[in-house]
Parts: structure tokens; sequence; C-alpha cells
């Protein structure tokens, strides 16, 4: 059987990336997000490439549905050897003086909590195998706080403690932990048509460069395929 790896966000641009990445790689590729059309899409180009694809249309906000999603997974693909989780709030940033309790605690779910419990479904069969791979990105304000881009930064940064302790206790048992963080608009991201519709409207928006999401699921890869550092920046 080949290799299997879940991607959770599989959005157009760095998600289906990752997608397309470990799918030429020989993966079998389940494809998750919240709508079935674009999965469905993105499925038929892989297997008319010779991939393996599922597509399962689920809520990733929805911590308390984990477990089903799991046991779908499973009986699609079997345990996985890999995922990557990065799905996208739908809401925006705001700035850290307007942020409330609730406001932040609206990203939670989606950000960390389903992260957890997807890692406690397949992380056990990780360790018993003595291998494996727990992949995520997120934006720069992950690892910095910037002005006027709070809202999912603070869910993002519990995420990366979390990642961070659990990349020391699973290492020297053949699971990585990688981290990339990226400081760049993803071509083809919704942040990236959001900042094109603001460049467009004479809006001011953040200056930074812009990346080939083909070019950080090249990132990603190398990261996992090496075992490299468990925390890589873009640029």
């Amino acid at each position: 059987m080949p290799k299997s790896i879940a991607v959770f966000g599989a959005g157009p641009g760095l998600g289906q990336a990752v997608a397309r990445h470990y799918a030429r790689e020989g993966y079998a590729v389940t494809l998750v997000a919240r709508r079935p059309e674009p999965l469905d899409r993105l499925a038929k180009d892989l297997t008319s490439a010779g991939a393996t694809a599922h597509v399962i249309a689920a809520d990733l906000s929805d911590t308390g549905a984990a477990p089903r999603l799991a046991e779908r997974i499973r009986a699609e693909a079997g345990n996985l050897d890999a995922f990557y989780y990065a799905p996208t709030p739908n809401a925006g940033f705001v700035s850290a003086a307007s942020l409330t309790p609730s406001h932040a605690q609206n990203f939670m779910p989606l950000i960390f909590y389903t992260m957890l419990a997807l890692v406690q479904e397949f992380l056990p069969h990780m360790l018993e195998q003595r291998h494996g791979a727990i992949l995520t990105a997120q934006g720069g304000s992950t690892v910095q706080g910037l002005p006027n881009m709070s809202g999912p930064s603070p869910a993002q940064a519990a995420q990366r403690n979390y990642l961070q302790a659990l990349h020391a206790e699973v290492a020297d048992k053949g699971v990585y932990v990688g981290m990339l963080y990226i400081g760049a608009a993803i071509k083809n991201s919704a942040f990236h048509a959001e900042m094109e519709r603001a460049k467009a409207a004479g809006d001011p928006v953040w200056e930074m460069p812009t990346v080939d999401p083909e070019h950080l699921a090249d990132l990603l890869w190398t990261m996992h395929d090496t075992k490299g550092p468990r925390e890589v920046r873009y640029p």
C-alpha cells in the first residue's frame, strides 16, 4: 500500500499545492475541507495523474466531530503516515486593542482544538510504527505579534507552543513535527486575493512579498523528508 497523508484545509493556495506534491511523491491523499466541489475537482486532477485521492467534506471548526472524521479517514485510506493541518479561518484580522475574549475564542476550535483532537487520533499509530509526520503552515504573525493582525494569531501561537512541545516528545520516536511560518502572500490564496483587491481600490495594505504555493510545498516536503529543523520561516 502507498503511504497516506490527509490535507486538512485543502484550499486553493498552499493546501492544494501540498496535496499535489505528496501525490507526486507516491502518497495516497485524503482531501478535507468544508466545500466538496473544489475537493472533487482537485481529486479528479490527482487521479488523472495516477494518484489515489479521497474526498471528505467536513467543518474543521466542529471539534466534537473530529473522532467521526478520523473514522471516515481510516475507512477510506487506513491509518495516516502524515497529516498537514492548516485550515484558514473565514474571519479576518483585527487590532489587538479591539480583540475581545469571545472573538479570540472563536478561532480556537478551528486552529487549535480540532488539530489537537486529530493528533490524538492519528499519533498513536505513528508512534507504534515509529514513523510519521505532523505538518502545519501559518502566517508570520504566529511567531511575532504585529499591529492590526490579531484575532487568529493568538490561537496560532497556542498551536505553535503545543507543536514545539510535541516535537520534543516524539522526535526520537520516529515522528517528525514540522512548522512552516510564512511572511508572504501566497498566490491563489484568499489573503492574496484580498490584498490585490485592496491595492486596486487604493486601500492601505501591508507591504510583503508574494510566493508561489508550490515553492512552499517543496519546503514542507524537504522538512519532512530530511527530518530537518522543526521550524522554518519564509522568507
